[in-house]
């Protein structure tokens, strides 16, 4: 199967008619469209209505998750009701089947930092429950992953599960743009690929430490590319 993914849209008034474009030539290049949040840019009604139209001028199956930006106005129920109107499926820890061949787990995800400097849950109760956010979505992908049976299965996130597609960003700012106990679900159920977004200035390709395949496709990334492209396509 062929995968088209982007995350990053960040819809407005003033981006919107970019976003047309980007998206411009998908129906024709693949059998879905993946969307790894930040799809608004405050997740207000209005931007979620002006995304619905854009998207809704797709024919291919679109799935989606919420980012931080889906998030800022507090509406994001309502910027749900509105893309998935459209035809959008947003994920929050549910498994998504396409038939029996595509099967997607899709969360936002959350901050915590990697490998050797990840937050522990340890010290005030806000620590606490700053790393107990991350946990619950690593619990909910590693629900999502475990309930696909389809041939081929795909993560598809926000925030990063490696350090490895952030190359590019400040370092000071690794802990904020994803965590390592993303990852675990990953390694432990092996699905073909990751996808997220989040890290604007990262780079495109990495791979969690047990090897599965991770692709940052937020889409200032994509432009960034010797060919620049409105999303990423990838066969599976």
């Amino acid at each position: 199967m062929r995968i088209a993914a982007v995350g990053d849209l960040h819809c407005r008034a003033d981006t919107r008619a970019a976003i047309a474009s980007a998206l411009s030539g998908v129906d024709g290049e693949a059998d879905c469209l993946l969307l790894a949040g930040d799809l608004t840019d405050h997740g207000t009604p209005e931007e979620a209505s002006w995304l619905a139209e854009e998207l809704g001028k797709l024919k291919l199956p679109r799935i989606g998750v919420f980012g931080n930006h889906d998030y800022e106005a507090g509406q994001e129920s309502v910027v749900r009701q509105k893309l998935e109107a459209a035809g959008v499926k947003i994920l929050d820890g549910e498994p998504f089947a396409l038939g029996d061949e595509l099967g997607i787990a899709g969360i936002k995800g959350f901050a915590g930092g990697f490998e050797h400097a990840q937050l522990q849950r340890f010290g005030e109760t806000v620590l606490k429950q700053f790393v107990d956010a991350c946990i619950a979505e690593e619990l909910k992908l590693e629900n999502a992953l475990f309930q696909l049976r389809t041939r081929i299965r795909i993560a598809l996130l926000h925030y990063a599960p490696s350090r490895s597609t952030l190359e590019g960003e400040p370092l000071e700012i690794y802990p904020f743009l994803g965590a390592t106990r993303l990852s675990g679900p990953l390694d432990q159920l092996r699905p073909a690929v990751a996808f997220h977004g989040h890290a604007h200035r990262g780079n495109l390709r990495g791979a969690t430490r047990g090897g599965v395949p991770v692709y940052n496709v937020a889409l200032p990334v994509l432009r960034r590319l010797e060919k620049p492209v409105g999303y990423l396509v990838l066969d599976v």
